[in-house]
């Protein structure tokens, strides 16, 4: 991929988590609007049902991308495994149609790491637009982190230019909020040492990283 600057990469990371966000957040607008114009009971309690699933999926939304992208600030060099479980999970959730299965070892993770298995997990949860399962895999070794995620489902549906994002054959006039999240990957760990796999099929994707520690 040619070189993109990193204030471009931003901006395109900020435009894909704003482009997340509208629709949650315009559901709780509409809502208040709803709410302020109704009066019979029963459609007021649905407005709030309303208001308050809206406003769960942006927390939800927000939590996961100030890991996904952001500097997750309040962890140290190690983020836990259970904090990164609960935001794909919550994520998965709204979705209504993805199983989530998880397998590692050890309680945390190298905070590079965990952005490359959320940013891999958002993936993965974009591709299964019918819905499917997907089973994460994260293990820290002596002189690596490894990890994998693999969606399943039927027809997985897995933009080529995000796996060119990953690959590093994009190139930069052609990055967008789309693909951002992968370029980001692929730049985290090129700057680790590390080497980032992915196999792509019809009924399944696989994305895969090892990162040595200290790099």
């Amino acid at each position: 991929m040619s070189s993109t600057s990193s204030l471009d990469l931003a901006s395109l990371l900020c435009s894909r988590l704003c482009h997340d966000l509208l629709s949650p957040v315009g559901a709780l607008t509409n809502g208040l609007e709803l709410l302020a114009e109704e009066t019979d009971p029963e459609m007021r309690q649905r407005c709030l049902e309303l208001l308050e699933q809206s406003a769960r999926i942006s927390t939800d939304k927000l939590k996961f991308f100030r890991l996904a992208f952001g500097a997750a600030g309040g962890f140290g060099d190690m983020v836990p495994l259970d904090d990164a479980r609960a935001v794909v999970d919550a994520l998965a959730a709204n979705n209504g149609r993805i199983e989530v299965n998880w397998q590692f070892s050890g309680d945390s993770l190298p905070k590079p790491a965990v952005k490359i298995l959320l940013n891999f997990a958002l993936m993965a949860i974009d591709a299964l637009v019918r819905g499917g399962t997907i089973d994460i895999a994260a293990a820290m070794g002596e002189t690596a982190s490894e990890l994998v995620v693999r969606a399943s489902g039927t027809k997985v549906a897995f933009d080529p230019a995000i796996g060119h994002a990953l690959d590093g054959t994009l190139a930069a006039h052609e990055l967008s909020s789309r693909t951002a999240p992968a370029a980001m990957v692929r730049n985290l760990a090129t700057s680790l040492g590390g080497a980032i796999r992915q196999i792509a099929g019809e009924d399944a994707l696989v994305l895969g990283a090892e990162l040595p520690l200290g790099g």
